[in-house]
Parts: structure tokens; sequence; C-alpha cells
């Protein structure tokens, strides 16, 4: 896995650190950058040496959005109407789904600005470590737009349509302690620490055992959208996949030796 513009990729042990690099344009993405973080998450989903990962942004912001001005200040022709909505199946509304459903956790590590799209990105996450400069926002509404990239069902789902409305029709700014108390991040942090807390429950989660872990996290994800009898059967599904791989046989001579289990992640 490669460097490609926009993004730097590194390996820590089990953990793929994947950040954000435009720090001019405070990490925005662009169309070259979306298609090598959709790129880069197919190829880890088949992966099975990447045990979480970890997102996080170069310099003081996360992830401004996705680079709108950048597109436009070309000088080119215009793009024709419905040219939005044909590219983004293959751009946001790709990376998003991608990302949720990931078969290995995915945390987070937010300073500065996580913005429209980059919100995204944290709320999609596992997990998400903020410092104290974190500020969360949804600006859609504000510049005359409607939302994209999951931004409604994320949002919503995340923390209820009471907020969700703040959020999206408001453009309510959440500093790191209210998106904790709202129930959008995992721990906050001191200033310029969470990406040394964040690769820390990364590289905790990736010594856990991957097989399990990346069911319970679907489970997790379909939940609110199933019946009970249709997740009961999802559960026996992943209880029977879980159950023959070898940490799960690790797991139990670990509980049954009475010390802590060594998963391998298989």
């Amino acid at each position: 896995m490669t460097d490609v513009d926009g993004l730097a990729v590194t390996r820590d042990g089990r953990v793929l650190h994947v950040q954000l690099s435009n720090p001019k344009r405070r990490n925005a993405l662009t169309d070259t950058s979306m298609r090598g973080l959709n790129e880069l998450l197919e190829a880890t989903q088949n992966d099975e040496s990447v045990g979480a990962v970890l997102l996080s942004g170069e310099g003081s912001d996360f992830c401004s959005g996705f680079d709108i001005v950048g597109r436009n200040s070309g000088g080119g022709e215009r793009p024709r109407v419905g040219a939005i909505q044909r590219r983004l199946p293959s751009q946001a509304h790709r990376l998003i789904p991608q990302l949720a459903a990931l078969q290995v956790p995915v945390v987070s590590a937010v300073a500065g600005y996580a913005v429209g799209l980059g919100m995204q990105l944290a709320l999609a996450s596992d997990f998400v470590v903020a410092d104290a400069t974190a500020t969360f926002w949804q600006p859609f509404v504000s510049r005359g737009m409607t939302p994209d990239a999951g931004a409604t069902w994320l949002t919503t789902r995340a923390v209820g349509p009471l907020r969700a409305r703040q959020l999206l029709l408001l453009g309510r700014r959440l500093d790191a302690d209210t998106a904790a108390e709202w129930g959008i991040v995992h721990e906050t942090v001191p200033a310029g620490e969470a990406v040394e807390r964040g690769l820390a429950l990364a590289t905790e989660l990736a010594a856990g055992p991957t097989v399990a872990l990346g069911l319970t996290k679907a489970l997790i994800n379909s939940a609110a959208d199933a019946t009970l009898a249709a997740h009961l059967a999802a559960e026996g599904f992943a209880l029977e996949l879980s159950s023959r791989s070898p940490d799960f046989k690790e797991g139990l001579a670990a509980f049954v030796g009475k010390r802590p289990p060594e998963f391998t992640g298989r």
C-alpha cells in the first residue's frame, strides 16, 4: 500500500495508519485522494495482515470535507446538470459504506476541523478520539446545498433527529466535549494527543480476535434496521463462523488456563 497524492499510508504492526495529507486545504479530499482512499479500503478489506485502521489528518485539522472550491476553480467548462449525482456513487457514496463495512475496527483521531465529509468519516468510524481543538460541523445548508456522503443518515443515527436538526438545519458546531456528550466521540484528550491515543486504541483493537471483532461490528451496524428474528439469525451465523476460528480456540484455552489470550487475528 503506497502513498497517493493527498494521502500518506504507513504501517505500525497490524495497524494501518492513513493520514489525510492536504494541509493547505485543511486536508480536504480531492478526486485523486478520494479515489485513492476508496481503493485503499478495498485492498484493506482483503488484507488479512491488517487488524485495525487509524485515520488522522496532517497538521492542525482532520478533514474539511471535499475540495469543492478546488474542483470548480479550474476555469474550464462547467459540469452539466446531473454531474454531481452521477459522480457521487463512485466517490463519497462509495467511500462511506466501505468505511462502515470494513471488517476491522476503524479509529479516527480528530484534531481541529472535521467538516462535512470529514465529519462523515468520523461518524462512519467505530471509535473517535478527539483532542481539545476538535470541531465537528455540517455546514451544508449554510452554503445553500443539501447534505451528502450519508450525512443525514449517519448524523440522525448517531445523535437522534432532534440534535440532527441542530447540526444539519442550523449548522451548529460541536466542540470535542459536546461531541462526547452527544455520543459522537469515544474519548477526549488534550490538544496534540489525538493521534497518539488513537494509535494506542487501534493497536489494542488490532491485537484482538479480528474475525470476532469484524463480525460483531457488522452486527452492531445492522442492528437498528433488522427485526429481532432476523438479527438473532445473523448472530447465529456469526457465532458459527467465529467459533471455528483459531482465535476462538485460543480464547477458550486462555480462559481455562486463567491467562491473557494471545490472539493472532485469525
